[in-house]
This record gives C-alpha cells, structure tokens and sequence, in this order.
C-alpha cells in the first residue's frame, strides 16, 4: 500500500520582518488658500486665469480705489490742520507758565512793597504821636500854642488813616499772592493746567486723524490683492468692472509639497508611526514613483466611524500631483523581531489560527493552535502563540485536520 504524500511543514523560528502597510487614498494640497475682498470697489484689473501658477506676492488683481484715495488726502489736510492747532496750544501752555510766573513774582513783590509801607506809616504815626505828646507838654507849660497842638493832632490823625490804608493795601496783596498760589497750586497753577489739558486735547485730535490716515492706507493697500503663497490658481471668480461682494474670488493651492491622505483602518493606526516613509503611485501614471513621510495619523473621518487617515507629505516635483488625484502607498514600517512562520500556514483570513505539529504524543499530529499576527512582509508572519523550533503546517488551505498525521520533511 503506497504511503500518504507528506504534508509540507516548517520550522517556527527567530526573525525580524520588515513589513510593508499598502493603503490607499487621494493627493491634497499642501494649502488651499480662499480669497475675498471686504471693499466695495470695483476691479480695474485682473491679471491671472485659471490654471496659471503664481508666486507668493505675485499681484492677482487691483480694485479701483479713486475714492479712496481722494479720502485718504482730505484725512492727510486734516491731520496738518489739527497739527497747527496742536502746535498752537503747545505755545499757549509755554505762554501761560511765563504769565504765571510773571504774575507770582509780581504778587510776591507787591506784597513786599506793601509790608514796606506799612512799616513807613506806622513809624511816622509813632514820631508824630511821640510829638503830639511833647506838644501836650509843651502847651500845658505855656510854651507852644493850642494851634500847634492841634496841627499835631490833625498829622497824626493822618496818620493812623495812613496806617489804615497800608494795612488794606497789605491784605489786599496778600489774598492775590494767595490766590496766584505757585507752579503746583493756585490760579496760576490752575491756568496752566487748563492750557496742557487744552493741548492734550488738541493732540489727541491729531492722533485720531492720524489713525483715520492709517486706516485709509491700509484699505487702499487691500485693493492690491496678492497671492500669499507659491501655487497655482484653480478658481477666478472676479472679472474687471465687477464688484467682489462677499464671494470667494480667488482660491489658489500650493502644490509644490502635496498630502496624500491615505484611508487607513484602526490597526494602521497602531502599526504606521509618524516619520515612516512611504512611497506613491499613480494608477496611469507609468513607473513614477514619489516619494513622501508619514506627518500625521489623524483620528476619525466620521464620529462614530473606524477610518482613520494618514496623512503623507510629499514633495512634488513639477507639480504633476494633482489635487483629488488617487493614489497607492506603500509604508515602510519599523522592523519588527520574534517567532516567523510562513504566511501561507494561516488557516484562516483573520490570520488567528495555524497548525503545528503535536510532538507531547508518540505519533507527530496536526493541532490547531490560536495565534496572533504581528507583523508580516507578505512572505513571513511574526506571531504569538509558537514557540521557535516548533514544526507548522506550511500551507494552512491544505485541509489538515486535527489528529491528523503529519509526516515532516
């Protein structure tokens, strides 16, 4: 009787796998720019179609900007106008702390001068009262007459009136000092105060005509609309006479550097790490091959979904990726060590059942065993649930069955 043909096993053993990911998915710029314009002018010139590249400041279009400009130059007279008024108050203040000080020192001196004569009215009262006594004397001895004492009397009546009125004048003097105050408090003080907050107010004016220049320099400079990066432009929607309203009139992309977003699944997420080069391909697009880097591995498309993305830079060349183009990619992925086993021994698409060879028992078997993938590169598996050394069936659509005897190679 002829012997059953043997069943092909293989040896598990140590190895590393450098494994491969091939997704798919679609190029998209690197930045896809949306124009639009918030003046209400129309465009005196359009300078670019669809389909032309442009250079980051490369001028798109100019809008008409006469009234602007005719603005721009009455706040321009009005900031010199409020700049002359400005200037004026700035005098005023200089003028005003000269007349305080003018009128403090004058205050100051006439005080002076009254207390002065003050003093000079009551020393003649005091010679004319210490007369008038003498006189008294003189007459109660017989020596003068009643006319001259009563002459006397009248001079130092006088006197005291004198007297009266330098200490008026004094009084008077002192209260305007008073009022005159100094350089930090008083009238002066006060006036001088009034003459700065009039100048602060003057330029304050200024600054706000100033800023209205600015303003209007600056919306004049928005009428020149530019392209903000290096790209090419895939929509115009403004054409010369027309007004932009608030629709979208230019949209550009930068293609030098592209993303391939590539449709990944929850396990790619574990097995792609960020920085894993990747190579692309084209369906049409001949043997050329562009090469790029994992950037990002993002989180669900959809709530509530399990696609996720990966997310490939890659350097564009000539620019011949187009956005919305579909690609493959082929990840590199890190090496991986452990127990390799063909990957044609699984006896199942979920990669999770083998069998090996049941060697506790004095005839060599076939023993389903539960496994689970780590890494393959097509050919080789690295897997758990093995042991290195141990004999597995190396084709798993065989049909072996459990018990089965296995003859090894």
């Amino acid at each position: 009787m002829a012997s059953p043909n043997p069943i092909p096993t293989a040896a598990a053993k140590l190895t590393t796998v450098r494994a491969t990911s091939t997704i798919s998915g679609i190029i998209a710029p690197f930045q896809n720019v949306a124009l639009s314009s918030s003046l209400s002018e129309p465009a005196d010139a359009v300078n670019v179609n669809e389909g032309d590249p442009v250079s980051a400041g490369a001028v798109l279009a100019v809008l008409d900007t006469a009234d602007l400009r005719a603005q721009l130059a009455q706040a321009q007279a009005t900031v010199v106008s409020d700049q002359r008024v400005a200037e004026s108050d700035d005098a005023k203040v200089t003028q005003m702390r000269y007349t305080a000080r003018l009128n403090i020192g004058t205050a100051n001196d006439q005080v002076k001068s009254a207390q002065a004569a003050l003093a000079q009215a009551q020393h003649t009262l005091a010679l004319d009262t210490a007369n008038l006594k003498r006189d008294q004397s003189l007459l109660t001895g017989g020596y003068i007459a009643q006319q001259a004492l009563d002459q006397q009397q009248t001079l130092v009546n006088n006197d005291q009136a004198a007297v009266r009125t330098a200490q008026a004048n004094l009084q008077t003097t002192m209260t305007q000092q008073q009022v005159n105050g100094n350089d930090s408090a008083g009238l002066q003080a006060a006036s001088i105060a009034s003459a700065i907050a009039d100048a602060r107010a003057a330029h304050s004016v200024v600054d706000q005509a100033r800023a209205q220049v600015q303003q209007l320099q600056t919306t004049i400079s928005k009428a020149t609309i530019v392209s903000p990066v290096d790209g090419v432009v895939v929509n115009r929607n403004l054409n010369p006479g027309e007004y932009p309203g608030s629709r979208t009139i230019f949209t550009l992309q930068e293609l030098d550097r592209v993303y391939a977003e590539l449709n990944a699944s929850s396990s790619d997420t574990f097995a792609i790490p960020v920085g894993a080069p990747v190579s692309l391909s084209v369906s049409g697009g001949g043997n050329n091959a562009y090469q790029g880097r994992v950037v990002a591995v993002l989180g669900q498309v959809t709530p509530g979904s399990t696609d996720f993305t990966v997310k490939v830079l890659v350097q564009n060349v000539g620019r011949r990726l187009h956005s919305g183009l579909p690609v493959s990619a082929t990840i590199s992925l890190p090496p991986v060590r452990g127990v390799g086993i063909p990957t044609t021994a699984f006896l199942d698409d979920t990669h999770t059942t083998v069998m090996v060879a049941d060697d506790e028992l004095t005839d060599v078997v076939a023993k389903t065993t539960k496994v689970r993938e780590v890494a393959s590169d097509g050919t080789i598996s690295i897997v758990t649930g093995v042991k290195a050394g141990q004999a597995v069936v190396a084709n798993g659509q065989l049909g072996v069955t459990d018990g089965q005897s296995l003859v090894q190679n």
